[in-house]
């Protein structure tokens, strides 16, 4: 399992988590797509936004490895801001290569991409 190296481990002063420490023995929590809807807590929504902010500061447009980022929460993203970079994907895989839909990102998270 790849380690993102200078990827930050969770939100600033929330638990909510960013990335794994180790792999799972007992099998590799999929990534599947998660509805977000309207009513989500704001803590929820911050949470997604500093995820998508960490994505695109480390690794911009270019394709990246699932490696130990944490699959829950990619899964709040997943089939519309951070697309499947392989065909077939393999949704249970460390080596699983992920990228932003830069266009969806953007309209999604507004904030994040006019810094």
């Amino acid at each position: 399992m790849l380690k993102h190296r200078g990827f930050p481990g969770r939100l600033a002063g929330t638990d909510f988590q960013f990335t794994i420490r180790r792999s799972n023995a007992k099998g590799i929590t999929p990534i599947t797509v998660r509805e977000r809807y309207a009513d989500r807590r704001p803590a929820d929504r911050r949470a997604d936004a500093g995820f998508m902010a960490a994505l695109w500061e480390h690794f911009g447009e270019e394709p990246f490895e699932r490696g130990n980022l944490d699959a829950g929460r990619i899964s709040w993203l997943f089939g519309r801001e951070v697309i499947a970079a392989e065909d077939p994907f393999d949704a249970e895989s460390y080596e699983a290569m992920l990228v932003i839909n830069i266009s969806r990102a953007r309209a999604s998270f507004p904030d994040v991409f006019d810094q």
